[in-house]
């Protein structure tokens, strides 16, 4: 059975002394198929991913599950990459993709995705209590909702605190588009948690307004 890329040593980063290579050189060291590159690249992205992956998705294990075949596009894409300075986004264009075709099979099957994540994510200036399972549940069923666009833009404003411009880079849509999807979302959420008294008393979404 392959190893799981979580579960891949870091003494291959750790080993080689090269923690403190740049981007460029990493792109460079993946494109060359370096087995040092490979686990450099997991341990630097992939916190990153499955963060994201986690916050937008509301489970654990979808988000390793998604983070291991956007590395192993990485991996395979690599050489594809002619602006080595920009791997960062290279990776965050893999992830939006494979977010996106989650959301989207999600939307198509009718699936909620009840898992709660194990990182809190605060969405007010009250926290939602990590105990509140039932609370995240139900927050997250509305996020299911949406469409994957309008989710995928409200994730990335409101959970990963992506500035409108930054959203439209990844995204790789319009500024404009990208404000009438957080619109639609915001608009959306909020009439449906105002129309749930004990949501209602824990997101703040006004703030989503500003």
């Amino acid at each position: 059975m392959p190893k799981r890329l979580s579960q891949v040593s870091l003494s291959l980063v750790a080993g080689a002394n090269r923690r403190d290579v740049s981007d460029v050189e990493l792109a460079h060291g993946l494109a060359d198929g370096e087995a040092w590159a490979i686990g450099l690249a997991w341990h630097r992205f992939a916190p990153m991913v499955l963060t994201m992956a986690e916050r937008s998705l509301g489970s654990r294990s979808d988000a390793e599950d998604l983070a291991q075949d956007v590395f192993l596009n990485v991996f395979r894409r690599a050489k594809t990459l002619r602006e080595p300075e920009k791997l960062r986004s290279f990776v965050y264009s893999f992830a939006i993709f494979g977010l996106k075709s989650e959301l989207r099979r999600r939307k198509l099957r009718g699936w909620l995705s009840f898992l709660t994540p194990e990182a809190l994510v605060e969405l007010s200036s009250r926290s939602v209590d990590v105990e509140s399972r039932d609370l995240l549940r139900r927050f997250y069923a509305l996020l299911d909702r949406l469409s994957a666009r309008d989710r995928l833009v409200f994730s990335l404003r409101e959970l990963e605190s992506m500035t409108v411009e930054e959203i439209a880079e990844v995204m790789d849509i319009s500024v404009s588009t990208v404000k009438r999807s957080l619109t639609h979302a915001v608009t959306r959420l909020s009439r449906w948690i105002m129309a749930d008294a004990d949501l209602a008393e824990v997101f703040d979404t006004g703030r989503w307004q500003r």
